[in-house]
């Protein structure tokens, strides 16, 4: 049975993956550092601005540096903030009805290689910015996906002193992207895939995959995972 599901937020809650790639690649431009969009969404979608960034330094450089992965973390951020299109990112078309039906069935988090801030901005003043238990970020999680280590963070948290304990297998997952998923699964969730970013027969590795959340029922959506 699923008893929570557990939300990527950029391009599944919020609308506001090309800001994050147009600011995320300026940034790494102004470091010398270049990168695609191609290559972003063939390659790194998916992964938090750390891992990525100390990838593309690690190729160019021989090893990462990791005073400079911060600095281009934290001009991107500076970007993304200045962003008119940023200053208040859409959700997606059915993200609230759907959440808010979800929240009365199984208990709700965010796991999400954005950082906070970003996060907390995209929520706030909006009809489900109190309807997650948990939000996990970057900010919590120094390993960005596809390794697992962020939704079993997520549920760590979801299971601090609460009981009975959430199991993996009791987890449903929606993600957007190839790693996300990836991370999901290595994490032993359940993974629905929402073709918003990629095309949906890039997301097979999904246990399901919808066009989007639009007059999902939830109820239903649990019932066929479980």
């Amino acid at each position: 049975m699923i008893r929570a599901i557990l939300f990527d937020f950029n391009g599944v809650l919020a609308d506001d993956e090309t800001v994050h790639v147009e600011c995320f690649c300026q940034a790494l431009h102004e470091f010398g550092l270049a990168l695609s969009t191609t290559e972003y969404y063939g390659t790194y979608l998916g992964m938090d601005e750390r891992s990525c960034t100390a990838l593309l330094i690690a190729a160019r450089e021989g090893q990462s540096d990791a005073e400079l992965v911060r600095q281009i973390q934290d001009r991107k951020a500076e970007l993304f903030r200045c962003h008119p299109a940023a200053q208040k990112p859409a959700l997606f078309p059915g993200v609230i009805e759907f959440v808010q039906a979800a929240r009365p069935l199984c208990r709700l988090a965010v796991a999400s290689g954005g950082r906070r801030e970003q996060i907390d901005r995209a929520l706030h003043g909006t009809a489900i910015e109190r309807a997650f238990e948990r939000i996990v970020s970057a900010d919590d999680c120094p390993v960005g996906k596809p390794d697992p280590a962020i939704y079993l963070l997520t549920l760590t948290r979801l299971n601090d002193g609460v009981r009975p304990l959430l199991r993996p297998d009791e987890c449903l997952v929606i993600e957007d992207s190839k790693a996300g998923i990836r991370a999901a699964r290595a994490a032993g969730m359940s993974v629905l895939g929402l073709a918003t970013t990629y095309q949906a027969d890039e997301l097979r590795e999904a246990d399901r995959v919808l066009p989007s959340l639009v007059a999902v029922d939830p109820g239903i959506l649990l019932r066929q995972f479980s």
